[in-house]
C-alpha cells in the first residue's frame, strides 16, 4: 500500500512538469462574453508590423492612447515587427508555449494555419452581431462603424469556413509605376489600361544601346525596363486573368498547368534579354525608376511613396534622381474589357484566451482601429485606402484625395493616385482561396518566376523537361504534396451526403500520454528493483544453507 502511495505521489509531482514541457494547454471554445467588467485590470499584447515609417507608429501610439483613455483598465503594449512573415513564425511558435499576442495585424493565409491549433483564433460573428458590444453597439464608447458600412469586399476577405476570423484594417492592390517620359522617347504613348503586350513590347525596346554602349533610352549603364516586386502576385494575377488554375477552396493544387507554363516560357525569353527582372534578383523596383534605370515598377499602391522623383521616402541619392513625369496605372491586362488585379493588405485577428474579458477588451480596441479617426489618419501616410465607406465618405478624407500634388509629402500625388486606383476598382480585385498550405501554394507560385528568371539569366535552356524540373523542385521546397485536401461538406448532386469515414480511434492528448509513459518507467524500475533485492536475497539464503 506504501508503495502505491508513493508512487501516486510521484506522478502527482512530474505531472506541472510534464505540462511544462508541452506548453499551456489550448484554451476552452470561445463563447461570447454576456457583459465586460470595465473595473477589471487588464493587459494587452498587440503585434503590428511598421516599415519604419514614424507617422505610422505615431498613429498605432496615439489608437492605444485614445483607446486606454476611454477605457482606463485596459492597457496595451505594442510590438513593432517590419515584416509579416516574422510575425507569422512568432505566432507560430507562441501557439506550441500558450503565449500568443492578443491581437495580431495578420493575414488570411497565417489565420488559415494558426487555426490548426483548436480554438486558438476567435471567431467574430458572434462578436459583431452583439448589441452591447459589436459593430456599433449600445455599450461601445466610440463611434465604431456598424456590419454595413465596412466594404463589403474587404470584409468577405476575411471569411474562412464560413466563419469571419478577423477585420480589415487597410486595404491595398498593385499598381504599374511608370516613367512616361522614357515610354514617349522609345515612341510609345502611355495607354488607360496597359496590356502584357505593350510592356513586353516597350521593355524590349529599351534595351537597345548607342555605339557607346549605354541605353539609348536613358544614355546610362544600367537600365532595367520592367521589374515586377511580387513575383507571387504576378503569377497569381497573371493565372486569374487567363482564367486558368490556381487552387480550389478546399485545397486542391491546380497551379501545374499548362497555362503556366506558357507563361514561364514568356517570362523566360525577356528575362533571358534582361528585359525583365525583379525584386530578389535585382532590388527595388523604386529604386531604379527614380534613378531613370527603369520603364515599368510595380508594386504594392501601398508603397506608393517610394515611387517617382518626388517620392518622400525615395530610398537613394538625391543626385541619383532624374526628373520625370510618373503616371499610375492598373496592373498589365491580357483582356482590358476585364480588368482583375489582387486585393491585399493587413487584417486583425483576435486570439482566445481563459478571461472572457481579455477577448472582449482585446474585440473592442479591434473595432477602434476601424474609427474614422485612425482609418483616415493611416490611410494618409501610403497608398492604402480605408477599409470601411464610414471612412471613405467622411468629408476629411474626400477633401484629402481633391488636395493631390499640393506637396510632396502628405498629398504626394503618386501615392493619391495610387489610393484612387484601387477606390474606383474595387470591383475589379480577387483574392486566393485560402486553407491551411495556402501561403506556401503563394511562396510557390513567385519561387517559379524567380527560378526561371535565375536560370534564363545562366541561359540554361528552356524546354517541357525544365519546366518539369521546376514544378517538382516547388513541390518539395513548399511540401504542396503534403497539403491536406478538405473533404466536402455539403450535399452531393444526388442529394445524399456522402459516407461518412470510419471514426478513428481516439488518441489521447500528448500530456496523457507522456504521463503514461512515465507511469510505466517507474513501474519499471520499482519492478527491476523489486527483482534486484529479491534476488540478492535469495543468494544469501542460498549461501547460508551451503555454509
Amino acid at each position: 500500500m506504501r508503495k502505491k502511495i508513493a508512487l501516486l505521489f510521484v506522478c502527482l509531482m512530474i505531472l506541472p512538469l510534464l505540462s511544462a514541457c508541452h506548453g499551456t494547454e489550448n484554451p476552452d471554445a470561445f463563447t461570447n462574453p454576456v457583459s465586460f467588467d470595465t473595473e477589471k485590470e487588464l493587459n494587452l499584447t498587440f503585434w503590428a508590423k511598421n516599415d519604419t515609417n514614424k507617422t505610422q507608429v505615431e498613429i498605432y501610439n496615439k489608437a492605444v492612447s485614445d483607446f486606454e483613455a476611454l477605457y482606463p483598465n485596459v492597457h496595451i503594449t505594442i510590438r513593432f515587427y517590419t515584416d509579416y512573415t516574422k510575425i507569422y513564425n512568432d505566432v507560430i511558435t507562441n501557439i506550441s508555449t500558450g503565449t500568443t499576442p492578443n491581437i495580431c495585424v495578420t493575414y488570411p493565409d497565417h489565420i488559415a494555419t494558426y487555426l490548426t491549433g483548436s480554438n486558438i483564433v476567435v471567431p467574430l460573428d458572434e462578436l459583431m452581431t452583439d448589441e452591447k458590444y459589436g459593430l456599433g453597439g449600445s455599450e461601445v464608447r466610440f463611434d465604431a462603424p456598424k456590419a454595413d458600412e465596412i466594404v463589403p469586399e474587404f470584409l468577405n476577405e476575411c471569411m474562412l469556413d464560413g466563419h469571419c476570423y478577423a477585420m480589415p484594417f487597410m486595404r491595398s492592390t498593385e499598381a504599374l509605376y511608370i516613367n512616361k517620359d522614357l515610354v514617349e522617347k522609345l515612341g510609345y504613348e502611355v495607354p488607360d489600361t496597359v496590356t502584357w503586350d505593350f510592356i513586353w513590347e516597350v521593355s524590349e525596346a529599351a534595351m537597345a544601346k548607342d555605339e557607346n554602349g549605354l541605353f539609348a533610352v536613358n544614355g546610362q549603364k544600367v537600365m532595367i525596363p520592367f521589374i515586377y516586386k511580387s513575383t507571387d502576385n504576378m503569377m497569381i494575377t497573371m493565372l486569374r486573368q487567363k482564367n486558368a488554375g490556381y487552387s480550389t477552396a478546399a485545397g486542391e493544387v491546380e497551379i501545374f498547368n499548362d497555362t503556366t507554363r506558357e507563361l514561364l516560357k514568356e517570362i523566360y525569353t525577356h528575362a533571358k534579354t534582361r528585359a525583365f527582372s525583379t525584386f530578389s534578383i535585382s532590388s527595388y523596383p523604386g529604386n531604379f525608376l527614380n534613378a531613370g534605370q527603369c520603364v515599368f515598377g510595380i508594386d504594392s499602391t501601398a508603397g506608393a511613396t517610394w515611387m517617382g522623383c518626388d517620392a518622400p521616402l525615395s530610398d537613394i541619392a538625391e543626385e541619383n534622381i532624374v526628373r520625370f513625369e510618373t503616371v499610375v496605372r492598373p496592373v498589365p491586362q491580357f483582356d482590358t474589357d476585364n480588368i482583375s488585379m489582387i486585393s491585399q493588405g493587413p487584417s486583425v485577428c483576435i486570439f482566445n484566451k481563459e478571461d472572457s474579458d481579455e477577448v472582449m477588451a482585446s474585440w473592442l480596441f479591434v473595432q477602434s482601429l476601424l474609427s474614422n479617426a485612425t482609418q483616415i489618419a493611416y490611410s494618409e501616410t501610403e497608398g492604402y485606402v480605408p477599409v470601411t465607406v464610414k471612412a471613405q465618405q467622411d468629408p476629411e478624407y474626400t477633401d484629402y484625395l481633391s488636395r493631390a500634388g499640393e506637396d510632396n509629402n502628405k498629398y504626394y500625388n503618386v501615392k493619391i493616385d495610387a489610393a484612387k486606383l484601387l477606390l474606383d476598382n474595387t470591383d475589379k480585385t480577387f483574392v486566393t482561396p485560402v486553407f491551411n498550405g495556402s501561403a506556401s501554394l503563394r511562396s510557390a507560385a513567385g519561387q517559379m518566376i524567380e527560378n526561371t528568371c535565375k536560370s534564363a539569366r545562366r541561359k540554361e535552356e528552356m524546354s517541357e523537361a525544365y519546366l518539369d524540373k521546376v514544378f517538382d523542385d516547388v513541390t518539395s521546397l513548399y511540401r504542396l504534396d503534403q497539403i491536406t485536401v478538405k473533404a466536402p461538406e455539403t450535399e452531393d448532386g444526388t442529394g445524399e451526403t456522402e459516407a461518412e469515414p470510419e471514426p478513428e480511434e481516439e488518441k489521447l492528448p500528448a500530456e496523457s500520454v507522456a504521463l503514461l509513459v512515465t507511469i510505466a518507467a517507474i513501474w519499471v524500475i520499482m519492478l527491476g528493483g523489486r527483482a534486484a533485492r529479491s534476488a540478492v536475497k535469495k543468494k544469501k539464503q542460498s549461501a547460508a544453507k551451503t555454509e
